[in-house]
């Protein structure tokens, strides 16, 4: 069975705007939670694109320049540890979509407002109408773009934080639990930008 082609789907059935969305982070144990919400033409398709996780370092960023020269909007939305512990890992996630959308901007900046939107496995509180897609960071074309510029834009991020907290080796396992960064928790504690609620139950490690 052909794999379906969601933008051209929908577009046939009269949406105008659609907007693809996927989140990066979700399970770190440093910083943020971030979502992309991206709107992509439709005559300016790049080939090969898919899960960022499935690209290599050096092809994500070659298509997240890509993606950011094409695009027609693209929104970045965070929710950093702080929220996290407050909230829960999936309504922070689900907050950072939300963001995402209401910086959605064009190269003019000014605000894009999508009338679908397409999104990696979640449903979020907006009226935007909108389709929940299983494994849509593969399937979906939008939703792929967006998975590799959220992934690119976080691991620019993590650099920073690395120079700010050189400690936990950062720039090498972007926040995500490696046996090193668990390590250097257990030996220099945890910072403002660890997630309390991901590693209070350290004893286990």
């Amino acid at each position: 069975m052909e794999e379906l082609d969601y933008e051209l789907y929908y577009r046939n059935k009269s949406y105008k705007t659609i907007a693809g969305i996927d989140e990066v982070g979700r399970g770190c144990l440093f910083g943020d939670v971030l979502a992309c919400c991206v709107v992509m033409p439709d005559d300016k398709r790049i080939e090969g694109i898919t899960d960022s996780k499935k690209l290599s370092k050096k092809k994500r960023e070659a298509y997240y320049d890509q993606i950011l020269k094409v695009a027609i909007a693209v929104g970045i939305g965070r929710a950093d540890s702080n929220t996290i512990d407050e909230i829960n890992i999936k309504n922070a996630t689900h907050l950072a979509m939300m963001r995402a959308i209401i910086n959605l901007r064009d190269k003019n900046d000014k605000q894009v407002k999508p009338d679908l939107l397409l999104i990696d496995a979640e449903h979020i509180d907006v009226q935007t109408e909108q389709v929940s897609i299983i494994k849509g960071d593969e399937k979906c074309y939008s939703i792929s773009c967006a998975s590799i510029v959220a992934k690119v834009y976080r691991d620019k991020l993590c650099q920073t934080w690395a120079e700010e907290y050189p400690n936990y080796q950062i720039e090498k396992n972007m926040g995500y639990g490696t046996k090193a960064h668990r390590d250097a928790i257990k030996k220099h504690g945890i910072t403002d930008m660890h997630r309390k609620s991901f590693v209070k139950n350290r004893k286990n490690w």
